[in-house]
Formats: C-alpha cells, structure tokens, sequence
C-alpha cells in the first residue's frame, strides 16, 4: 500500500491529471476530449500537466487535414543536451587541463602533432544539438489528420519508435500520447479504428469544472494540497522556455519513483474471485447488450483488468473491488462502443418497426449504455 504522503498527492490531483497517471502507471496513452470551444485551454493544462505535475517534456502535433508524416515526425522531436559522450570528454580535458607542464599526459600545445590534435575533446559549444521524442505528446485533434498519419500514430505507440529521413528515433522510458479532440460527449471523440482501440482510456473533461493548472497560472491561486506548503504566489507562477512552452518544473508533484512505486503496487492487486466474475458479466452484457455495434475487443478487455488494478493503489487499496469495476468501465469503454443503427438493430430480424427501434435508440450513447449495463449485472456484496 502506498504511504500516506504519495497518497495525499495523488488525491489532491484533477480529473485530467488522474488520467495521465493512470497511463504513466500501466505504460498506456490515451484519448482526452472536451468542447470544441474549450479545446486550446484543455492543451495549454495538459501541457502544464506535463512539465509541472510530472516532469516531462512536451510537445504539441497541430493536426489537420494537410498533415504529412514529415509533419509529424518533426513535431513529436525535442532538442536533446549534448550527448554524455562529449561531456564526459570535455571533463577528461578540463580535468587534465590543470595538470603539470612535465606531466606525459598533458603536453603543451605547441608540441602537438596533427594526429594527437584531432583526438582532441569538443568545446560544448562545439558539439551538435540531437532531437529526441518528447516524454510527452500531445496530439491535437489527432482526428482531422489524414489515415497516414494515424497509422504513423498507431505504430509509434505499438513499437515505441518512429523512422525519419536519416536515423531511427526510440521513446524515452516515460513516454505517453494523448488525443486531444474536440467533441460535444466523450462517446463522439474517436480517431481510426485500430487507432481508437489501442488507446487504453478515454476521458471527456466538462469546460465547466475548470482547468486546474492553468485557472493557477492566470489567476495564482494558492496550491496547498499539491505539493506546496504555503500556497503562495510563488508556487504557481509558470515559467516559459524560450519557445514559448512551459518550461520542465525541476521539483515535479509525482517523481519518476512515485510513479515506479504506484506501478508496482498495481502489479500486486489482488482480485476476488467474485469480483473477477463480476468484472466478466459486465463484459458480456455489454457486449450482447441491443444498443452496441462494436467495441468490445480483446484489447478493451485487457485494458479494462489493467485499468481495475491501477486504480487500486491511487484509492489506498490492494484489492479490486466492484466500485473500481465500475469505474475502470466508463473510462475503458467510453470511446470504443458504437451505437448500432436502427435499421441493424436485432430485433428488426423479428419483426420490430423501424420507427419504434428509432425512438428506442435516440439520445442512446456509450454513457447511457454502461449505465444500463451496471444496473442490470448483480454486484456482489
């Protein structure tokens, strides 16, 4: 079980932070949407998320139809320091810089040959700037980009690298994507198919609950309960790198051992036979429930006993229990279930009318029919 410090962070922390979390946890990513209105806000929090809560640099994809995979590429790469080779080798020359003039290993300059001088270390200012992936990205209405791209997408965080022009570049060991769209209901964000799916949760954020981060940033709103202790104006003030994007807290809210803590503690859940039972009528009412077209995969399946286990440590449990199957539900599920059409829906094959089933299935989305589902699987007490 986690101790109470690490618990008094995780609860102190938003909806859209908890959903970073939760991936950053399970090595998932995820799809976040919000109200086309509120969509800039919602990147501008989750690029603070990134460099504030946990650390990790940023980088935001502007999607659109004209998006190329060059596009792409680029966006997702962030300047990496020199390498630690180079570092390394100017402190050898530094170090032996001081050295005596009799010493063997530190001849003067004049007596250097044309082979011991091209051996020499480069000055920083020398050594070239290499791009890496971004720990963070976020990809802004993802869903306007072309198929490509999407693929492109999907590749990357099935294989955890992406080809450019001239070399390989591999994710770094802390690595999450978000989709970050717009829609007027979580169920209606959605990107490719195979895309969609591989998405680990899904979460829809109400413009009218507020931005956490960035409501601190404009306003400097007192943070006790997130890491400060005192609240002052200090604590919220958002420093900017030089191109403009928050710049990487170097006191981060969740630490790299934080998050290699929860992760571990997911690892250990243990899960009731009945509660595991439970888990599994969910499914399959879900899956022969009239309203559903799709949706319900292997891979839904797998994320949604992953999801159950990750919640656990973050409620100060190591065990599942109904609650967290229920709620592991509606963010598993959200995006992936299609509503059927009328004119497909099953009862038509018996004769129902269209007109009925019509007015059965209107203002039916994936929220409404979890709820359904919940309510008619027994919960064992």
């Amino acid at each position: 079980m986690a101790d109470d410090h690490l618990l008094t962070k995780v609860h102190g922390l938003s909806d859209l932070e908890l959903a970073g979390l939760l991936c950053l946890m399970s090595r998932e990513h995820c799809l976040v949407s919000t109200t086309p209105e509120a969509l800039d806000d919602l990147v501008e929090e989750l690029q603070l998320i990134a460099t504030q809560t946990f650390g990790l640099r940023c980088a935001v994809i502007h999607c659109h139809p004209q998006t190329t995979l060059d596009d792409f590429t680029s966006a997702i790469l962030v300047p990496q320091s020199p390498p630690a080779a180079a570092r390394t080798s100017s402190l050898f020359q530094s170090r032996h810089a001081d050295a005596p003039e009799s010493s063997y290993f530190a001849p003067r300059p004049d007596t250097l040959t044309p082979h011991t001088a091209s051996f020499r270390a480069p000055s920083p200012s020398t050594v070239p700037t290499t791009n890496i992936i971004a720990n963070f990205v976020i990809a802004k209405n993802l869903d306007t980009a072309p198929k490509a791209v999407q693929i492109q997408t999907l590749e990357l965080l099935r294989t955890r690298r992406i080809f450019t022009r001239t070399s390989v570049q591999q994710a770094p060991k802390q690595f999450l994507c978000i989709a970050a769209l717009a829609a007027r209901s979580g169920g209606a964000a959605r990107v490719t198919p195979h895309l969609n799916d591989y998405f680990y949760l899904a979460h829809w954020h109400d413009p009218d609950h507020g931005f956490a981060n960035l409501d601190e940033a404009e306003f400097g709103e007192g943070t006790v309960g997130r890491g400060s202790e005192t609240g002052s104006m200090e604590s919220v003030v958002k420093k900017s790198s030089c191109n403009g994007e928050p710049a990487v807290s170097d006191d981060p809210l969740l630490s790299d051992v934080d998050l290699a803590t929860l992760a571990r503690l997911s690892q250990e859940v243990q899960v009731d036979i009945d509660v595991f039972r439970y888990q599994m009528n969910v499914i399959s009412f879900l899956r022969m429930h009239r309203a559903v077209r799709s949706g319900v995969s292997p891979t839904a399946t797998k994320h949604f006993e992953q999801l159950i286990k990750a919640l656990a440590p973050l409620h100060g449990l190591n065990y599942a229990t109904p609650a967290l199957v229920a709620l592991a539900l509606k963010k598993t599920y959200l995006h992936r279930i299609q509503v059927v059409r009328p004119e497909e829906e099953r009862s038509i094959q018996w004769g129902s009318q269209l007109e009925a089933v019509k007015a059965l299935l209107e203002d039916v989305g994936p929220e409404e029919v979890m709820d359904d589902v919940l309510e008619m699987v027994p919960t064992p007490l």
